[in-house]
């Protein structure tokens, strides 16, 4: 009777594990890590923490848009470059904080002083934000090496081309990130009928451009969107005459307001899985 029972008792656990095989619990899985992922990320964007004048931004840098096409998961570790003001910390902060792990990569300058100040002034909401330190070549720590799922810039290579130093950014990016973690990039688009200013002194890059400086780096091109395309903005002006910077200050104001803000090429890449080195 025993030996019976032994063999009846297999059968039914295959059986079992062939309905289990079968059933789609992967997907649904899959699934709700993707509605929870869009629930904690709606809510980081609709949350108190979010200063009304940045709130009033939404509509024309699509947070939730740009952040699901990029593949943002709570649980990712995720460096933010440049967060200037910090526009995008306060979405990524929230976020990231139970669960995964925020690294901002500032410079120096007054600038830096400010965000800080902003980390300390509410400690709920940032107090888990590592800052690092970004000032190339000299300083380029800003994750430890292939600890990133991913690392985020918005609206700041444009800045690094006049200084002559754009692939220290890149290659810092490349280190600090895993086999397969992805880099995305939001800057300004520039004509492509017109040749690339090697500086943008206007604040416009080229997107293929773009694409050919994060190739040079070891990326490859993952993705690329039209979430942040404004087809309002002609680029045959400078960008910082665009809101909100609006540096002619009353001049043409209506018709730059009209406008909005620029039009921005949204990329996606990632690090080789293999790991291989950058150029």
């Amino acid at each position: 009777m025993q030996v019976k029972h032994r063999i009846r008792f297999p059968l039914y656990a295959l059986l079992a594990l062939s309905i289990v095989a079968l059933s789609p619990i992967p997907a649904a899985s899959a699934a709700g890590d993707d509605t929870g992922t869009q629930s904690a990320l709606a809510a980081a964007i609709a949350g108190p923490q979010r200063s009304q004048p940045n709130r009033a931004r939404d509509k024309y840098r699509h947070p939730m848009e740009t952040l699901t096409f990029f593949g943002i998961k709570p649980t990712m570790t995720v460096v933010e470059i440049s967060p200037g003001a910090g526009w995008y910390t306060e979405i990524l902060a929230p976020l990231l904080k139970d669960h995964g792990k925020l690294y901002e990569a500032v410079g120096g300058g007054a600038g830096a002083k400010t965000f800080q100040d902003k980390l300390k002034a509410d400690p709920t909401d940032y107090g888990e934000v590592i800052v690092t330190t970004l000032k190339p070549p000299a300083e380029t720590d800003i994750a430890p090496a292939g600890s990133a799922d991913m690392v985020l810039t918005f609206r700041n290579v444009h800045d690094w081309l006049a200084h002559g130093n754009t692939q220290d950014y890149f290659k810092a990016f490349y280190r600090a990130l895993k086999p397969g973690g992805v880099l995305g990039i939001v800057d300004h688009r520039a004509d492509p009928s017109q040749p690339q200013d090697p500086i943008a002194k206007n604040g416009y890059v080229r997107q293929d451009y773009m694409i050919q400086l994060a190739q040079q780096a070891g990326f490859k091109l993952t993705g690329a969107s039209e979430i942040n395309a404004n087809p309002k903005d002609l680029r045959d002006h400078p960008v910082w005459y665009l809101p909100p910077t609006l540096r002619l200050g009353e001049k043409d104001r209506d018709k730059y307001l009209a406008i909005g803000e620029s039009d921005r090429m949204t990329l996606k890449f990632t690090k080789p899985p293999t790991g291989a080195q950058a150029h």
